[in-house]
């Protein structure tokens, strides 16, 4: 249990939780989870560019906006029942960092880690379980590099 010194309890009910949501919005929407396209389909409410225009964000904003609410929603949820919360130590400008570098990546990898680790893998997508390999390997070796660097 050196892995889990606080129990296995909350991963378990985590796990089912996120493959329960993921399962009821591909059920209802016929579209597998992922929340990387949903900043391009938000703003093609408020921009004319034809890149935010494209079909397929006008057709998915909807549900897309409701699946980025209910992670929100989530999230306030834990919070309300009472469950521990820890703050993070990272400097703001690392989060925002870091923020613009998942974002980039997930454009560039074409899906989040959601869409490919949970959603793509489940569905035994070649593509989604490279991409896995591909996310696991570069976070392992940046986090090994910065470690070495002292940040």
């Amino acid at each position: 249990m050196a892995f889990f010194p606080n129990g296995i309890a909350h991963y378990v009910i985590g796990g089912l939780l996120i493959g329960l949501g993921v399962a009821m919005l591909y059920v209802t929407s016929g579209r597998p989870g992922g929340v990387s396209t949903f900043f391009s389909a938000a703003w093609s409410w408020l921009l004319d560019r034809p890149f935010f225009r494209q079909k397929s964000f006008l057709e998915s904003r909807g549900w897309r906006l409701c699946y980025a609410l209910g992670l929100v929603a989530g999230g306030a949820l834990y919070v309300a029942v009472g469950l521990p919360v820890s703050p993070s130590a990272m400097p703001a400008w690392k989060l925002a960092l870091g923020g613009v570098l998942i974002g980039f990546g997930a454009r560039l990898g074409g899906g989040c880690t959601s869409g490919h680790g949970i959603c793509g893998m489940a569905s035994l997508s070649p593509g989604s379980i490279v991409m896995v390999g591909v996310f696991l390997t570069t976070a392992i070796a940046t986090a090994w590099v910065l470690r070495a660097l002292g940040i």
